[in-house]
């Protein structure tokens, strides 16, 4: 009995090959080597959902930022701007409600006033000094702490003392220690024969200065030595490890490593300083008072607002103070990130 020939099942050819027998069969597999298309809800729904996502991010961080930003509107901005407004007046402090708009007369007054002068050159000496030494002895006792020495922690501890105390107390604590009859400064240097008389150091011209900026120096430098502590805390031991392999020296070491690498830092300690430097009243009104040769511009500006009752012109002069800090803090601010940028640069 004749078989019959089994008959084959047609294959259909798979997605993405294409091409036909020349005898009309099935079509014959070929691949484009094109990749297949995604559908459009593929790419569209993660985009939406990231950026539904990021959306919320920016939500939440707004509703977070909004009791701080409604304080700072409150505390800073309103008394800025009323302070602002106040001196284009001659607002007096006895009688707040008879001012008059008087453009910029008071502006033009404090730039005429020799005394105004004074004060921003005492501000300036005082912050740019002061700043120095408090960043030069903060590195060195960082450098200390962050060393492997005994004691460190009591060293630590200690340091704190003169940030701790409140600077009202701290400067009445060095007025009686610098006091010409009584203080203890000038009996120690009497008894030690460094001095022959006593020395008015809160009333002469050049040691009234000389004092006000050691006292500041003494109280700030614990603030600079803890941020640029926490600074040195963070950098990898193994850049100095291998550094000691390679026999360099711990002065290459500090100015090619440590320098560059906690140059942001140093930055941020180095600006709120020279923010708190400029805007300086406490320390110098407890120890020297109304003092020209020590006086700020934050007495001064005190000065024509509480004792002259001069509420337009004392406001023209707190207006020019807020400007000088803006203006010195930008600067500041600008010639860090440059160096910060070339440091990175260089690296």
């Amino acid at each position: 009995m004749p078989r019959e020939p089994a008959t084959v099942p047609a294959v259909r050819p798979a997605a993405g090959l294409v091409g036909a027998q020349p005898g009309g069969g099935d079509a014959a597999p070929r691949r484009t080597g094109l990749p297949p298309t995604p559908g459009p809800t593929a790419a569209s729904a993660p985009r939406r959902s990231s950026l539904t996502l990021a959306q919320q991010r920016i939500r939440s961080a707004w509703l977070f930022l909004a009791p701080m930003l409604i304080v700072l509107l409150l505390v800073a901005a309103w008394p800025l701007l009323r302070t602002v407004f106040f001196s284009f007046t001659d607002a007096n402090l006895s009688d707040m409600s008879g001012w008059q708009f008087v453009g910029l007369d008071n502006y033009i007054s404090l730039v005429e006033d020799p005394v105004w002068w004074r004060s921003v050159v005492n501000t300036l000496i005082f912050a740019v000094i002061s700043v120095a030494i408090e960043t030069a002895l903060g590195l060195i006792i960082a450098l200390t702490l962050d060393a492997h020495i005994p004691g460190r922690g009591l060293v630590r501890a200690a340091v704190l003392i003169p940030w701790a105390i409140p600077t009202v107390v701290s400067a009445r604590m060095w007025a009686w220690m610098l006091n010409d009859l009584y203080g203890v400064i000038n009996a120690a240097l009497l008894s030690l024969g460094l001095i022959s008389k006593p020395y008015a150091w809160l009333a002469d011209p050049f040691l009234s200065m000389v004092s006000v900026i050691a006292v500041d120096v003494w109280k700030a430098t614990p603030f600079m030595s803890l941020l640029l502590l926490a600074a040195l805390q963070v950098l990898p031991r193994e850049i100095y490890e291998a550094a000691r392999v390679d026999g360099v020296s711990p002065v290459k070491v500090f100015f090619r490593v440590t320098l560059p690498l906690i140059r942001p830092a140093l930055l941020v300690a180095v600006i709120f300083r020279i923010l708190d430097a400029l805007r300086v009243f406490d320390v110098i009104y407890v120890l020297t008072g109304n003092n020209q040769n020590t006086a700020s511009m934050s007495i001064y500006a005190r000065q024509q607002l509480v004792d002259f009752q001069d509420v337009g012109y004392g406001s023209a002069a707190a207006t020019f103070l807020f400007l000088i800090v803006a203006l010195v803090t930008i600067v500041v601010i600008t010639f860090g990130r440059v160096n910060v940028a070339a440091a990175g640069d260089g690296r």
